[in-house]
């Protein structure tokens, strides 16, 4: 899903010199762990880690150059990219199961898109206003930086899942 996802977004992956395109394939492969472990029992557990995701995603699309509603438009590619994916999977419940789990994908993609939105937002308000002492916060800065907090939230996530995480 994550070479598709990235297949549908084409140039902008590589539109940066800044981010590799290594770091973006990570950071969309959690993304879609993060989301898999959101639709699954342990929802409750995994709603922080997705924020935590999704907002690190949008400072990340601020360093990669992206516009506000290219950030938005990501995010709904997840949409469409989940949707077509979980369609025939879907269509074999039953309607009412069906379309309470298809409501609930759609809302946890709303909820990713708000705080990726959160996220890019922080970041473009941290460099038209630097903090008093003139740096900005250094865990967003830079690719090891990135590197570095989506490691952490992998851990976060692991946490939470550990029978599916060593498996």
């Amino acid at each position: 899903m994550v070479t598709r996802w990235i297949h549908w977004l084409g140039e902008r992956i590589t539109n940066s010199s800044a981010v590799p395109p290594d770091l973006v394939k990570a950071e969309f492969g959690l993304i879609l762990d993060v989301f898999a472990t959101l639709v699954g029992p342990l929802r409750r557990e995994a709603k922080g880690v997705w924020a935590e995701v999704t907002e690190l995603y949008g400072r990340h699309a601020a360093t990669r150059g992206l516009a506000a509603g290219e950030v938005v438009e990501e995010m709904q590619y997840l949409r469409e990219l989940l949707i077509r994916h979980l369609a025939p999977e879907i269509g074999q419940l039953r309607p009412r199961q069906g379309m309470a789990l298809f409501l609930r994908l759609n809302r946890l993609v709303d909820k990713g898109v708000a705080m990726a939105v959160v996220g890019y937002t922080d970041a473009m308000v941290t460099t038209l206003i630097p903090p008093p002492d003139g740096e900005p916060p250094a865990e967003f800065t830079g690719t090891d930086a990135v590197t570095r907090r989506l490691e952490a939230i992998r851990t976060s996530l692991a946490q939470i899942t550990p029978l599916t995480s060593a498996a």
